[in-house]
């Protein structure tokens, strides 16, 4: 290893340290550093279909021997425009009919005529703030570029503010590159909306799925008692933890919807530690209201079959459900 690489390493090292803390960014670059990202073991699940990279080929050519590739690559292009309206009674009226842009799951290097459909539809939305649910990358693995130029693509279609997490696709080494770009990222850290001199909080983790380095409490740490608050994780499996944490609202991305799905959009398999229905759109836990969101790319294979890719509208109003 050069000594360039070896000052570069260094300085990214430093740069995240001052950002994330340094228990935070050791940990997350050295589970990053291992040879390869493990099928099994790690993370919730102890399966991670994700990092098991000979079926992708294999789960390719099925869909091309059935008949279905042509189809199912057609679908990743079709978006589905999703308007969820969210009920919570402590709302501030400021906020009565504040809409939250979701997107999640891009994977955007993987399928770039996917990032250019998605940017057409995005760019004549309304909507107050765009939220980020992560998987910005194809593989688990690797170099970041291909992934942050996708990115760098589809974000001057985005309205601002801009806010993001990461998930199990990502390295925290997009952190800066994403913050350039003008997402400000939330790892285990919340945020201040403010309207009309009324507050709501947002807050986000880090990945939960792959990597466990979310901070649930560090992330709602200082946030007023009884404000609204809004979790963003890339997987709904920490559904219980966020309830007890006392969040109003928690949105996620992660499974797909299962992406290859049977008639009615029942999914195959999800990959998600979850009830199964929290693995695709509304649910409720609790007193906590949670939407799991399909995502806008694929992973795996560039397919979709009775599972459109989505957009979401999440529309805030006061009331119970």
């Amino acid at each position: 290893m050069s000594d360039s690489h070896l000052d570069s390493e260094r300085e990214i090292l430093k740069q995240l340290e001052r950002r994330l803390g340094r228990f935070h960014a050791r940990q997350r670059l050295s589970i990053e550093s291992a040879n390869r990202p493990r099928i099994f073991g790690n993370g919730i699940n102890f399966f991670h279909p994700e990092n098991w990279y000979s079926i992708y080929s294999v789960m390719k050519n099925i869909l091309r021997f059935t008949g279905f590739y042509g189809r199912g690559y057609r679908n990743t292009l079709n978006f589905e425009l999703i308007e969820n309206r969210v009920n919570l009674p402590a709302l501030p009226k400021a906020f009565e009919g504040f809409t939250i842009l979701h997107l999640t799951d891009l994977h955007a290097d993987m399928n770039p005529p996917a990032i250019h459909a998605l940017a057409e539809q995005v760019r004549e939305l309304d909507y107050d703030i765009c939220v980020l649910t992560g998987d910005y990358r194809a593989l688990t693995h690797g170099a970041i570029e291909r992934s942050m130029m996708g990115m760098g693509d589809l974000m001057p279609f985005l309205k601002q503010p801009i806010y993001g997490v990461l998930g199990n696709h990502d390295s925290i080494r997009m952190l800066p590159v994403l913050e350039e770009m003008g997402v400000t990222m939330l790892l285990n850290a919340h945020q201040p909306i403010e309207l009309q001199g009324e507050q709501i909080y947002l807050a986000g983790i880090d990945d939960a799925h792959y990597y466990r380095v979310d901070n649930i409490e560090k992330a709602s740490l200082g946030i007023p008692d009884r404000a609204t608050t809004i979790l963003l994780s890339h997987t709904p499996e920490v559904y219980r933890q966020a309830a007890h944490a006392e969040f109003d609202l928690m949105l996620s991305g992660h499974t797909h919807g299962g992406q290859i799905c049977l008639p009615g959009g029942k999914p195959l398999f999800l990959d998600a530690r979850c009830p199964r229905h929290m693995g695709v759109g509304r649910w409720r836990y609790l007193g906590m209201s949670g939407y799991t969101s399909r995502g806008a790319g694929t992973s795996i294979v560039t397919a979709r079959l009775n599972c459109r890719p989505e957009i979401t509208l999440h529309r805030l109003q006061r009331g119970d459900d």
